[in-house]
């Protein structure tokens, strides 16, 4: 049995951990509540930009622009969307096999046989590398601020793939934000763009375009996948930090699980070593008496 002192450091230690998992909580659950304002703001933006899209598409023709038109899907780029820290479950490892079961799957099927991967995030970066991937390029996990610019940066590095025919298909693989406990791993098709042509047919309504449908379309299409790309992004944001906050509290519910079982063993050992003493002296009483 250990020793009152080494179970009275143990206490201590899970108490110090149980005060950190907790300040981690509270700072998670906070930051999720910016992350869900920040999906919901980006939401309108996104849902008008689809239908004008779709609007102008269906008038232009679908092969009026490159972006619209489908290929062979031989070769995909992949952008996968983990975090630079840990400490939120099952978030980074969820994403990371959920990807290699993708490539798995369309080699299986011959559908693809070539992946160029776009990696967000350090735990993604060391996952693929340990395994042997080349990666095409890799970034720093974002934040609200900086979603944007990244968003910009990757919708320009796969649509130059796809237009320059170095890719046929470009795929989205993030967490999508359910609630804080819940996060389902989407795999979104990002290029070529689809259009839902039901939908904007029952809202189509006649423009004048200058200077031509095509150049609006030009225009409007690189614009489509980065709003995309900007809300896949929020949404792992937000997804993190519910997983974080969601892990965390779980860590807190365990140290304080520990704590009471260590504190009984404790009150054990004491009570043991209280009762041997008391021995010890009734047996020295009653030596001195004999």
């Amino acid at each position: 049995m250990p020793s009152l002192k080494a179970v009275r450091r143990r206490i201590a230690s899970v108490k110090s951990t149980q005060k950190i998992t907790r300040a981690m909580k509270m700072v998670a659950a906070a930051k999720l509540r910016r992350a869900q304002d920040d999906i919901v703001a980006a939401r309108p933006y996104a849902i008008a930009l689809a239908d004008a899209v779709a609007q102008v598409s269906l008038r232009a023709g679908l092969d009026a622009h490159p972006m619209l038109q489908r290929r062979e899907q031989r070769r995909l780029a992949l952008i996968i969307i983990t975090s630079d820290r840990g400490l939120c479950g099952g978030f980074n490892a969820t994403i990371c096999r959920a990807t290699l079961r993708f490539m798995q799957e369309q080699k299986e099927r011959g559908v693809s046989d070539e992946f160029k991967l776009y990696v967000v995030g350090r735990k993604g970066r060391e996952f693929f590398r340990r395994r042997g991937f080349e990666l095409a390029a890799t970034y720093p996990s974002v934040t609200a601020e900086t979603a944007g610019s990244r968003a910009r940066e990757l919708g320009l590095a796969v649509a130059d793939d796809f237009l320059n025919g170095r890719v046929d298909g470009v795929r989205l693989i993030y967490n999508e934000f359910r609630s804080a406990a819940s996060q389902r791993v989407a795999i979104e098709p990002l290029l070529p763009v689809e259009i839902d042509a039901t939908e904007a047919e029952e809202t189509l309504t006649d423009f004048v375009y200058e200077p031509s449908k095509d150049e609006v379309l030009a225009t409007m299409l690189p614009l489509y996948v980065q709003s995309r790309i900007l809300r896949a992004l929020l949404e792992s944001v937000a997804s993190e930090f519910g997983a974080r906050m969601t892990a965390m509290e779980s860590a807190s519910k365990n140290a304080k699980a520990a704590i009471t079982q260590l504190t009984l063993q404790y009150n054990r050992a004491r009570q043991a070593a209280i009762t041997k003493e008391l021995m010890e002296i009734v047996g020295g009483a009653e030596a001195l008496k004999g």
